[in-house]
């Protein structure tokens, strides 16, 4: 577009003036990249594949129209949960989760699937499980570090620090090989973030035993921190699992049992030849450091005003899928 003339007079005759007097044109806005640019970004070194045997996917019925629905859960990496998870990969080789439903959603909490019989008021009669099924206990929903510790307090830090976030659940929050979670000065635990997966339990002392799971679905519910295992993170399909109908039964199952989403199969990646392989973003490296501060002060141009912090479930914690 050319300026009109005065303009343009105007600012060729103003360009020398900085010359005359030794002083430089203002530099132009500077704005940090965005957090996915960071992402994109980072060196291969600072991604992590995820083991087949750690990757669950599960295939609903199509829609009515037809679309494929397939959703894939990172499975929990040790310390944390493992009773619970060498049950989810038990129950997947025995294909025992085949042929089972979604059978609850509740809007913005969870989506439910397994198997809705084994709620004893369920009226239904349960699926035998394999005798191998491993009874976690529910000291087993923390891993005790065996240390005793003083945590500094990350709420009376100046900045943010994506190593140790100030916390309303906890004495700090961060980040464990792309896992959100917390801890104190003897032990931490993984917590209910959105996209996070969940084992149904009835009363304590029961701790399920994998045969109902959940995914969080809306705003991170974290007074479950805690009081239930979590065993994984849907990675790739939220957005079939967020599309469901929501459930007007009781506790939000479907009232009519013939809306139940019908679940096809689980299988494990290592299962598949083909199925798909994904890695994470170290949350141990400079560039989701950098990410997540980025996305916490806002320090792009949208932003006017910056937070300067940001809760612990709100920082993305980026996957991809590996090219062939």
């Amino acid at each position: 577009m050319k300026l009109p003339l005065a303009l343009a007079a105007a600012a060729l005759c103003a360009a020398p003036a900085f010359a005359q007097d030794g002083r430089q044109p203002p530099p132009a806005p500077q704005s940090e990249p965005t957090p996915k640019q960071i992402a994109d970004s980072a060196p291969a070194a600072e991604w992590t594949e995820i083991a087949p045997e750690d990757l669950m996917i599960i295939t609903l019925a199509p829609t009515e129209t037809g679309e494929e629905r397939q959703i894939v859960i990172r499975l929990m990496s040790a310390p944390f949960a493992q009773g619970w998870v060498d049950n989810l990969r038990l129950l997947t080789k025995t294909r025992w989760y085949d042929g089972l439903w979604v059978y609850r959603l509740v809007d913005n909490f969870v989506v439910q699937w397994g198997d809705p019989a084994s709620d004893p008021d369920a009226g239904e009669t349960p699926r035998p499980l394999p005798d191998e099924i491993v009874l976690s206990p529910e000291s087993d929903y923390v891993h005790h570090t065996g240390l005793t510790a003083t945590v500094a307090d990350p709420c009376a830090d100046d900045g943010f620090d994506s190593a140790a976030i100030c916390d309303n659940f906890a004495p700090a929050a961060g980040f464990r090989e792309g896992w959100p979670v917390a801890w104190d000065d003897s032990s931490i635990w993984p917590i209910h973030c959105y996209g996070m997966v969940g084992v149904g339990r009835n009363e304590s002392p029961d701790t399920g035993t994998g045969s109902e799971l959940y995914a969080i679905i809306g705003h991170a519910p974290r007074r479950l921190d805690r009081n239930l295992a979590l065993v994984g993170r849907v990675i790739e399909g939220m957005d079939h699992f967020a599309a469901l109908p929501r459930g007007h039964g009781r506790m939000n199952t479907y009232k009519d049992k013939n809306t139940r989403t019908l679940v096809v199969s689980v299988r494990l990646a290592s299962e598949l030849e083909d199925a798909p392989r994904f890695e994470y973003l170290s949350t141990e490296g400079e560039s989701f450091a950098r990410m997540a501060k980025v996305f916490a002060t806002g320090t792009n141009e949208f932003y006017t005003i910056s937070a300067g912090d940001t809760d612990v479930c709100a920082v993305p914690l980026p996957v991809r899928r590996v090219s062939e």
